[in-house]
């Protein structure tokens, strides 16, 4: 039986496809099997894969269940002790699987392991190291009020704990990875490896590009987490909400540079400040008004490149770390 079972679910995902199995395959640590679960797709997803010849690899193809019903049919063919999760369009470094393994093995309190990430174009041509994270241990609170987890392609569990949380919920639509970890933290301990190890694809076809879907889904997964959250953490509520709002005036920011998406982002803002008006102390809130504000005082070419200039400036800071 391999060590790690890692579960890639796949629709439509040609164009991105072979670069996400290789960086599975390269990983340093070997002993794995690789689960794609061909979610219906109707590209050449499902012929590319055919050209890997790689023993590890393991492919299902069921009818178009969505992505929270394929991850739960690659649990049910997962062999391995630990289980990992990636998205067809994200990628890996190559010591992912062996540093976020060892961590877990040095912790053995712990049921999941996390790394840092960037944010990668959706051509694979730019990227930018996100803020660096450092909760471990419990972590239930801060998840409660962020998904500081990021994406569905960060994280190595425990088979044991995943078995005992259960299934990904459909209901919750794109944010069922928040919901997931959060339903992880409330029973296990994490653990952070603190290097830059999972890329994450901002990509114009992904769910996460649909603005008002995710906005639909995140606020669902907060009602559903504060549905069972304990009394003590239910002033929590209000923080999570303006972290929401905060996090779509950011990808309005991004996704719409326009003077639409400009204004839907301002929106956002006011309501996260309105909910919660210490979110005005956080570095990531005035980092995104001053590109607002350069976004609606100074032309659209010169407002893109002083900001592409903020963001390398950043990078290279987290590079140092």
């Amino acid at each position: 039986m391999p060590t790690i079972s890692v579960i890639v679910p796949a629709y439509n995902a040609a164009t991105t496809i072979l670069e996400t199995i290789n960086s599975v395959l390269q990983q340093t640590f070997s002993d794995f099997e690789l689960i794609v679960i061909n979610d219906g797709s109707t590209d050449q997803t499902l012929e590319l894969l055919s050209t890997v010849k790689d023993p590890r690899l393991k492919i299902f193809s069921y009818s178009n269940g969505g992505m929270s019903t394929a991850l739960n049919r690659g649990i049910t063919h997962a062999e391995g002790e630990f289980i990992a999760f990636l998205d067809a369009d994200d990628l890996w470094i190559a010591d992912k699987l062996e540093l976020q393994l060892a961590a877990l093995q040095q912790h053995p309190e712990a049921g999941v392991a996390y790394s840092w990430n960037y944010s990668m174009d959706e051509k694979g041509e730019s990227f930018s190291a996100l803020t660096p994270i450092f909760f471990e241990g419990n972590v239930y609170a801060q998840l409660l009020v962020d998904n500081f987890i990021i994406n569905g392609s960060n994280c190595i569990i425990r088979k044991q704990v995943v078995e005992f949380v259960g299934e990904f919920d459909p209901a919750v639509g794109g944010s069922a990875d928040w919901d997931y970890w959060l339903r992880l933290a409330a029973h296990s301990s994490f653990v952070v490896v603190r290097q830059y190890q999972v890329f994450y694809r901002v990509s114009s076809g992904s769910m996460s590009a649909n603005i008002e879907y995710m906005e639909r889904s995140t606020l669902a997964v907060i009602e559903k987490a504060f549905q069972v959250a304990p009394l003590e953490m239910q002033p929590l509520k209000k923080q999570s909400l303006a972290n929401a709002y905060t996090y779509l005036a950011y990808k309005y920011s991004i996704l719409l540079a326009d003077s639409h998406g400009t204004k839907k982002a301002a929106e956002k803002l006011w309501m996260a400040i309105r909910l919660y008006p210490p979110v005005l102390r956080d570095k990531g809130y005035r980092n995104l008004l001053i590109k607002l504000l350069l976004m609606r005082l100074v032309p659209p070419k010169m407002s893109r490149r002083l900001i592409q200039f903020i963001s390398k400036l950043r990078t290279a800071h987290y590079k140092g770390l």
